[in-house]
């Protein structure tokens, strides 16, 4: 019998993870007739085929929770004081595992989780949308390391996915596919969720996917989270319907904690004053809770605050409202997140389900985010905005934060506080507020120990291997035509029983490794090597070498030791090398490299048509070079109005379109919208509207010439102004989806006349 299990876990796992001895591997697609054939119906003997998989009797259903950009010191699960009342029960009811560590970033994560393998094995050692030409980072998931959907769907499982994916190459997420690599391709009955290309998206107004086609937006308004959860429900009700004795496996993604952080105003003031005492005193309070919860080390000291972020009595009045307002946000945001996930583990606790499903909660697929930076992100600003000038702004328009109409991300003082007690915030590979996150396994039919804690050394690949181990299924040979290569994770049952709760960790070494920033684990030692990338620069010079801790004794890695023990960083530098080659780690890349790889790329024109969508990586950018767009109409004698084309949305984007019979072209970038208007009525008949947006000064200068028939019809100079941008929204045609670029109009503004074609020239 064939085993694709690594080395590292052979003898540690039980037979249920042997590969070939599945009951998925006896069934061919086409069974062998197993009766006798006759004249008649009397000379035969009939024998109906088993082309069904069933799933062993009593087999738990599976849920996995992963939850998007959240601190170890955020909920108050592992000590935090964001209220999380039902993660807080299945922490209570299960294991807390305190030594997890996911990627420093989401699809590298995801890759990792889905595959159980590292992240660079499965050729995300970054995003699709940014890969290059090897196989560490090309960003195509191997068909020859299934998911976990595929290995359960074997297993006579139904799978279902909702929320984020983030796994398939920008050049594949369009409607031309190949949707073999869409969730549904990739063992997932049914998907609900983001476009599969995409990392984040607006909370109340998502661009969402029904299996492989665009979802129509909700009609009332409501918040993402709130849809996936009524869809994940509504999934196992109905398969519970048809099949009470099938489990399913849910794996539930929703882009909370991701910016924007947006939720409603009730959520937002249910923290009014929670937080007024500060970042500061914020990270005292919980390392003093995670101390008390046992999820650190009783011994373990706040590390030193991370270069950038003042100390909160040094802010001014208007500064702490403003910061104060962003983390009530971003508080409200992940307790509502809480809710939905409660009405998820409440309603399979209604059907009976509940002590026979195994719950894995990762609270984080990386460390907080720290993109924002010192102010947080809330509104545009003009480029040369100074910092009293952007407070200034944001604290008069503060209502708006959380709506739809901001696009929120809390500043670094809030993120490190969140990622108590650790340093540094997620795109850091090389420290533990990049990586180490909190893990919760529920599951009532197995754990005893309630409310248990576990210390061994885990990584987000090990949960597929305990999920297959746990479960007792089996994991083919071949799955869909592809021999399969071994897991790389170690499971964790090992750790479940009581009586094991203090066993050595089988997971002993592990890399890391982020756009430069890397690190290495081994046997309770950690060697790491901290980098920059634009997005993420703040270390200072003396940061950028090898460091040295024993985390085993330094949980938060306070105490460098390099300078004290040169032959370990020797030892350990020898064995990230080795591993790195191993796993296609290398070529390292030194900074944020992005190719921005598309659907189009290569070709200077397209043509688009009426109702065509395309999400915000799969298309071409309005970014670096004059561009020109024409759309090809005919307009009826009682005239037409609505939008030929947009990208974007109110906060920043391109809109061109046609009201009260002339030609617009809106600009929306750097908190100001720019319209120009035709200064003629566009015509009845056939015709050509056209728009030229012309760079110039290195693209930092802007111009938009209007054109009805080839005749100019109007032009401004719009100076000095940033590229507009998509946000969150998809490139449109013919409508304006969710918040428009201009406020002339409300969505969708769909053209009323007839759109034959737009086409877009994005030569100069």
């Amino acid at each position: 019998m064939k085993q694709l299990i690594n080395s590292k876990q052979i003898g540690l796992l039980s037979s249920a993870l042997l590969l070939g001895g599945g009951a998925a591997a006896q069934y061919s697609p086409t069974p062998a007739f197993q009766g006798k054939i006759g004249k008649t119906l009397t000379d035969t003997q009939e024998s109906i085929p088993q082309t069904r998989v069933k799933a062993a009797e009593g087999a738990p259903n599976v849920v996995w929770i992963l939850i998007d950009d959240i601190g170890y010191g955020a909920i108050s699960a592992f000590g935090g004081l964001i209220e999380t009342p039902n993660i807080d029960r299945l922490a209570n009811q299960g294991l807390r595992y305190t030594n997890y560590h996911t990627c420093a970033f989401s699809a590298p994560t995801r890759a990792a989780l889905l595959t159980g393998r590292n992240q660079h094995s499965v050729h995300f050692g970054f995003f699709a949308n940014s890969s290059y030409g090897t196989p560490g980072y090309d960003g195509y998931l191997p068909f020859e390391k299934a998911t976990v959907a595929e290995i359960l769907r074997e297993n006579g499982y139904n799978t279902f996915a909702l929320g984020k994916y983030h796994l398939t190459h920008s050049t594949d997420s369009t409607q031309a596919g190949p949707f073999n690599r869409w969730p549904t391709g990739r063992g997932f009955d049914h998907y609900f969720g983001f476009a599969p290309d995409l990392g984040a998206n607006d909370q109340w107004h998502p661009v969402l996917y029904r299996d492989t086609q665009r979802e129509p937006e909700d009609p009332q308004g409501r918040h993402v989270n709130e849809l996936l959860a009524n869809e994940a429900i509504r999934y196992i009700s109905d398969q519970k319907t048809a099949a009470p004795d099938k489990p399913f496996f849910l794996y539930f993604a929703p882009g909370a904690g991701h910016a924007p952080h947006q939720v409603s105003k009730e959520w937002i003031d249910k923290y009014r004053g929670k937080f007024d005492a500060g970042w500061d005193k914020y990270r005292e309070i919980v390392l003093k809770n995670q101390i008390e919860l046992g999820v650190v080390p009783a011994n373990t000291k706040l590390a030193p605050q991370n270069p950038g972020v003042k100390p909160w009595d040094q802010l001014s009045a208007d500064e702490k409202k403003l910061f104060l307002r962003h983390m009530e946000t971003y508080a409200g945001f992940i307790s509502q997140t809480d809710q939905e996930i409660g009405r998820i583990v409440n309603f399979i606790e209604q059907l009976g389900q509940l002590d026979n499903t195994l719950i894995v909660v990762s609270v984080g697929d990386n460390g907080a985010e720290g993109a924002a930076r010192e102010l947080g992100r809330f509104l545009t600003h003009a480029p040369d905005a100074t910092r009293d000038q952007i407070v200034a702004k944001e604290v008069q328009q503060l209502d708006l934060l959380g709506t739809e109409y901001s696009s929120a991300l809390y500043p670094d003082g809030w993120t490190a506080a969140t990622n108590t007690p650790f340093r540094y915030y997620k795109g850091y590979a090389s420290y533990e507020g990049g990586t180490h996150d909190p893990l919760i396994l529920f599951y009532p039919k197995r754990i005893k120990d309630k409310g248990g804690i576990r210390h061994q050394y885990s990584y987000v690949s090990d949960i597929l291997p305990t999920t297959v181990e746990l479960t007792g299924v089996k994991v083919p040979n071949i799955i869909n035509g592809y021999p399969q290569e071994p897991v790389e994770g170690v499971s964790l049952a090992y750790t479940v029983a009581p009586e094991n709760k203090t066993l050595p960790e089988r997971h002993t070494v592990q890399y890391h490794e982020m756009v430069g920033s890397y690190a290495i684990y081994k046997d309770g030692w950690k060697a790491s090597f901290p980098s920059d990338t634009d997005r993420y620069s703040r270390l200072p010079e003396s940061e950028k070498k090898w460091h040295l801790y024993h985390v085993s004794e330094d949980f938060n890695e306070t105490d460098d030791l390099a300078a004290l023990y040169p032959e370990k960083i020797r030892e350990l530098i020898d064995v990230f090398d080795a591993e790195a080659w191993k796993y296609n780690v290398y070529p390292l890349k030194s900074h944020w490299e992005t190719k921005n790889l598309n659907a189009f790329n290569g070709r200077n024109q397209i043509v688009l048509y009426p109702g065509s969508s395309f999400t915000r990586t799969s298309v071409f950018r309005f970014y670096s070079n004059s561009y020109r767009i024409t759309a090809h109409a005919e307009i009826p004698k009682t005239g037409a109005e609505g939008v030929l084309l947009s990208f974007g949305n109110a906060l920043s984007g391109i809109s061109f379109y046609v009201k009260n019979k002339k030609l617009v072209f809106a600009y929306n970038a750097d908190g100001k919208l720019v319209e120009l208007t035709s200064e003629k009525a566009v015509p009845a008949g056939t015709v050509t509207l056209k728009a030229d947006v012309i760079y110039s000064n290195g693209g930092k200068n802007k111009a938009i010439s209007l054109y009805i028939d080839d005749e100019k019809v109007g032009t401004k100079d719009l100076g000095i102004i940033s590229n507009a941008s998509s946000g969150y929204d998809a490139l449109e045609t013919g409508r304006d989806l969710g918040t428009t670029v201009s406020p002339a109009y409300k969505a969708p503004f769909a053209f009323t006349g007839n759109l034959k074609k737009v086409v877009v020239d994005l030569s100069d």
